[in-house]
This record gives C-alpha cells, structure tokens and sequence, in this order.
C-alpha cells in the first residue's frame, strides 16, 4: 500500500479525487436537471392549464346565468335592451367554449364535460329562450311569461348539473398538477439535499487527504528547514509524502549545502573586506585631514603671497613711472614683464582663493529670483559691455534655491565671457533665457562669438585650461571652472552646446523651487541698464 501511495504523485492523486467528485456531481446535476425540468412542465400546468380553466369555467357559468336572466327579464318587460344582454351572453359562451377546448386539449374527461355544457346551453336556447322571444315579440309579455314554466326551468337546472361536473373535473385536473408539483418540489429538496451532503462529504475526504499528502509532509519539510534557518546548516534535509515533496526535499537540501559553501566564503570575505575598510577608514582620516590641512595651507599662502606680491608690483609700477625713458628700451621691457607677472600672479591668487571657497564659505540657501541676479550682473559688466560695444538682454528668469552672490559670480562669468570672446568688426550680443525641461530648470547664455570646437566642449571647465594665447585673450583660465563649480554646488550640470548655428551657447541646469509656481521663460528679451558693480573674473577659451 505505502509503495502504490509513493508511486502515485499529488497531482496525480488530487485528480483522481477530483474526477471522482466531479461524476458524482455531474450526475446530480444531470438528475436534479431533468427534474427541474418536469417541475417547471407541472408548473407550467397549474398555472397556464387548469388555472385558466377553472377561472373560464366560472365565468361560462356566468354568461349561462346571464343569458336566463336577460330571457326572463325581457320576458316581464319586452323591452328589447335585455335582448342585446342574452346576446351578448351567447357571444361570450361561444368564445369561452373554444378557449376552454384549447386548454382542455391533455384532459379527454374535460372536452368532453365541455361538450355536453355547449348541447344543454344549445338545447336550452332551442326549447326555451327562442320561443320566448318569439312570443314575446309576437303574443305580449303575457305570453312570453307562460312559456317560463316549471319544465323551462328544469332545461337550464341541467345545465347547472353539466357545468358542475365540468368545474368539478376540472378542480380534479387542477388538484392532480398540484400533487405532481408538490412531489416534484419535494424531490428536488431531496437532491439538493444530496448534493450538499455529497459536498460535505467530498470536502471532508479531501480535508483528510490534503492533510495526509500535503500539510503533514510540508510541516515534516518545514520544520527541518527551520534547523537551518535558525544556522544549523549542516543539517541534512529529507523530505516524505509524495515525488513532487521529495524532490523538492533534495533540491532544498542542494541549497543548504551551496549556501553552507557560500557562508564560509562569505565569511572568508567578510573578513578580508573588515581588514580593507580598516584601511580605508585610515586612509580617509588621512584624506581629511590632509584636505584640511591643503585648505589651510591654500588659506594661509594666498593670503601670505599677497603681502610681497603687492611690494614687488608697487615697486615695479613706481620704478616704471619714476624711471620710464631714462634706462634703454630693454630695461622698459623688462619693467612691464615685471609689473605684468606681479599682476597676473594677483588674479591667480585671488581667483584661486575664490575657487577654494565656494562651497566651504557660505550664507545658506534663500529663494533668489534671477531676474534680479541678472539686473546686478548687467550693472557690473557695464563698464566692459560700453567699451565691447555688446548688447545684454534676458527673457523672464525663475526664481530658485541658492546662494544669491555666488548665482551672480556664475552668470557674470558667463556674460563676460562672452562679452571678451567676440569675433573682430562685430558687436557683441549676449542673451539670457531658462526654460523647464524634464523637472528643472535649464538657463542658457548665448552670444555671437567666435564659438567653440566640439573636440575642446569638455576642455574649457578645466581649471587654467585655455584654449588661447595670453596675448589674443587675457585672463587666467580659471572662470568656467568657478562657473562649474557653482553649477554643482547647487546641484546642476552645465555644458557647452556645440550644435548652434552662431557663437555659443553655454547652457547648465538648477532645481526647481518647489514651492514657486513654475512658470515658462518669456520669449521678449529687455536690455539691463544698471549702474556699474564689482568685477568678475572671465575664463580664457
């Protein structure tokens, strides 16, 4: 018995039960179907057959009575009004007649009951009702009344007699179809009944067998893979029941060992990857402090070259002033690379120390509408845009999360960059604009320059990376690093866009202020006319 159970699969099991509870369900449906059937053909009966017909036998007696009232009554007055209600009267006999011989068809008994009523009312009208009618109409009332006798009255008592047995055969037939629903109705209880104990039963055979052939194996399974869980990984797992559970049981305990494998690599690695991040925690203490130590060093040395740097400059420029004609012209040439070096040394250092605080000095964050960040930039390059002889306009500009001095050095770069880079014999025009793009915000600055080279797009962020001579474009190479740098301490990109048609066109990115309704930059550009500010440093291209 144990050896067919194993050969048998779950599947394979609970299809057996399965298609034996469905035959046996199949055919109380089958029977309770065709007792359905027969119920609703009795039903059918009771009320489309015999309940009809018992109401239309009443209602044929009725127009019999009606028709020997209207005969009696036209008998005593001979007023022709009663007349129009005996023939109505036989109208509706003879319509009622042929609708109850429709009904009548499965009842022989009744057809027939219903032919003698239709001879008796025939028989009736014959020997009673015509020759009263005559007579009246001919003899007087007098006459018409002496035809309404004892034996004119026994006439219409048989029809009295013969619709009586005609009722009575007809509440048989009714009584009959109700007997045959009520046996119909109590059989279909029954097989209800059945099926539902059926039901009951089949549920309580396939509780007991799911718990023999699934809950008890997987609870035996679960259990011994709880062992393991809880870190008992070299306890052997082994599975019972059916194929499909010891399968599984052996591919389970495949897993454990893989997983025992891995756990000692893993703790191998564990322990390598503790020794790395004690290093890497070392060499980060290193780093910080290392960093701390450049930041002040850059600190202390940009300020420090500051002192003598102004002494050789000042003296430079006084021995230039003091002495300019009187050495020969190669000691005046001398002077001025020396005042010259002395000066670009200054801007390096200042620039460098600018570039070392952005981010680690700062005011905090506040909405800063760049409208406004743009009318203090149009102010401080003034002076350079008059002598450029360039053109400053910007369409509408949000309002974002920043730093509203550093917002400012990043597009007064920008514009003076664009201002210093211009082709020859060509006013310079430089506009600003932002649009929303995929969530943020995109600003661009764009100017009719002399443009950038796709291969140099990345080169020119580069801190001290220039893409021309000192002499065609002064300045120390250091701005677009600063504008890059700003860009990302607000948490944007920036980049050179290489597909526009004239000049270039330095685009980066902002978030968007989220509490600041967002609104799409305008298309009409307006001049900035503002009073002179402070200088910015421009990169070299």
């Amino acid at each position: 018995m144990n050896t067919y159970r194993r050969g048998w699969t779950l599947r394979r099991r609970l299809l057996a039960l399965l298609t034996v509870a469905g035959v046996l369900l199949v055919g109380l449906v089958l029977v309770e179907a065709a007792v359905a059937a027969r119920h609703r053909g009795q039903l059918d009966t009771v009320l489309n057959r015999t309940g009809p017909l018992r109401v239309q036998g009443q209602e044929l007696l009725n127009s019999l009575v009606d028709q020997e009232t209207a005969i009696r009554g036209y008998a005593v007055s001979g007023d022709p009004a009663d007349l129009a209600a005996y023939r109505s009267g036989v109208a509706q006999e003879q319509t009622l007649i042929a609708s109850l011989d429709d009904l009548a068809q499965p009842y022989p008994q009744i057809r027939r009951d219903l032919v003698a009523v239709g001879q008796r009312s025939a028989q009736w009208r014959g020997a009673v009702a015509e020759p009263v009618i005559a007579t009246t109409q001919q003899g007087g009332t007098a006459a018409g009344r002496a035809l309404i006798n004892d034996e004119a009255r026994a006439q219409f008592a048989q029809i009295r007699v013969a619709v009586d047995r005609l009722q009575a055969d007809i509440f048989g037939a009714r009584q009959s179809a109700v007997s045959a629903v009520e046996d119909s109705s109590n059989l279909l209880v029954g097989l209800l009944g059945a099926a539902l104990a059926l039901v009951l039963a089949l549920g309580a055979v396939l509780v007991v067998a799911i718990n023999r052939t699934v809950v008890t194996p997987i609870t035996a399974l679960a259990v011994r893979v709880r062992r393991v869980a809880e870190g008992d990984y070299h306890h052997h797992i082994e599975g019972s029941g059916p194929t499909e559970f010891r399968r599984l049981a052996v591919d389970i305990d495949a897993m454990r060992q893989k997983i025992a494998k891995d756990l000692a690599e893993v703790r191998e690695a564990r322990e390598r990857i503790e020794w790395v991040n004690t290093q890497l925690q070392k060499q980060a203490e290193e780093l910080v402090r290392s960093n701390r130590d450049l930041e002040q060093f850059a600190y202390v040395a940009s300020h420090d070259l500051q002192e003598p740097l102004r002494k050789v400059a000042s003296f430079c420029q006084l021995l230039q002033r003091r002495y300019a004609g009187q050495l020969d012209d190669r000691a005046d040439q001398y002077i001025g690379f020396a005042v010259d070096g002395a000066q670009r040394m200054q801007r390096l250092i200042n620039d460098l120390l600018a570039f070392s605080r952005i981010g680690r000095l700062t005011t905090g964050f506040t909405e800063v509408d760049l409208d406004r960040v743009m009318a203090e930039v149009a102010g401080q390059t003034e002076v350079a845009r008059q002598q450029a002889g360039a053109e400053l306009t910007w369409s509408e500009l949000p309002t974002i999360r920043g730093e509203e001095p550093l917002l400012t050095n990043l597009l007064a770069n920008l514009v003076s960059n664009s201002v210093k880079f211009r082709r020859p014999d060509v006013p310079p025009r430089v506009h600003v604009s932002a649009r929303l793009v995929d969530g943020e915000w995109e600003v661009t600055c764009r100017d009719n320059g002399i443009g950038i080279e796709p291969e140099f797009a990345d080169k020119i962020f580069v801190i001290f990376q220039r893409l021309h001579s000192k002499d065609a474009y002064p300045g120390t190479g250091i701005g677009l690093a600063i504008v890059k740098k700003i860009v990302e301490y607000h948490g944007g990109r920036i980049w050179a866009d290489t597909t526009v048609d004239e000049g270039s066109a330095l685009r980066f990115t902002v978030p968007v202020l989220r509490t600041d309704d967002c609104h799409e930059a305008a298309d009409q550009p307006r001049p900035g006319e503002l009073p002179h500010g402070a200088g910015v440093p421009a990169d070299d291209r």
